[in-house]
């Protein structure tokens, strides 16, 4: 089927932030004597928050603070590192105009609504996107594929003809389970999991995307 729509995922796709994400994952989760390592990647790339807060509870069982309270700090606390040190990645505004010229763009992330808000307030991204959708109004984070059906349905799209950009392996298993074609921009590090073998198209960079791939998928 040819394509008609495009959802974007968010942190570690159009915003260097997965490393804001770990920084603040190591400052607060540290305080609550959790063995986060500054060098060692983030473990819970592509969770929802909240799962994040429950991945490391179950495994280094704190005292005192609260979940709710803890994802609240680190909500505040990325949201600040996006402000003061976070950058648009490489390609990352190409991907969208290319994106946006072929047909409407949502974005679909597992980051809760206020922090997405204030990410693309800080881009001025806002209102390059037709929908905003995060994982937090669904009953299941990635990858399940809850998030991504609701942005297809919020933009009128069948799954089938949309094209998803993610970096995670957790959002590419989401896509294809909503039989979504997918783009994937794997750090390194990543790339070598097997989810990124489902996508349709593996890049370094989404400077590296290409026109002529964009107008072939969506049958121009």
């Amino acid at each position: 089927m040819t394509l008609r729509a495009t959802l974007f995922d968010m942190d570690g796709l159009l915003i260097d932030s997965e490393v804001l994400w770990h920084r603040a994952e190591v400052e607060i989760f540290g305080s609550l004597g959790v063995p986060i390592s500054e060098d060692e990647d983030r473990k819970t790339k592509g969770m929802f928050v909240a799962e994040v807060v429950a991945y490391w509870y179950q495994r280094y069982p704190w005292r005192g603070a609260s979940a709710e309270s803890i994802v609240e700090r680190l909500l505040d606390r990325v949201g600040s590192l996006v402000e003061s040190s976070g950058r648009l990645l490489p390609g990352a505004i190409r991907a969208i105009d290319l994106a946006a010229e072929r047909g409407p763009i949502a974005l679909a992330s597992s980051t809760p609504y206020t922090l997405i808000e204030r990410c693309l307030a800080h881009f001025a991204l806002r209102e390059r996107f037709a929908s905003i959708n995060s994982a937090e109004t669904e009953p299941f984070g990635k990858p399940h594929p809850g998030v991504f059906l609701s942005a297809a349905a919020n933009l009128g799209v069948p799954p089938t003809s949309c094209l998803v950009f993610e970096d995670s392996s957790a959002g590419v298993l989401a896509a294809k389970a909503g039989q979504m074609s997918v783009v994937a921009v794997p750090t390194p590090h990543d790339r070598g999991l097997p989810a990124f073998g489902l996508a349709d198209l593996v890049l370094a960079s989404l400077e590296d995307l290409s026109a002529q791939w964009m107008d072939h998928v969506f049958g121009r």
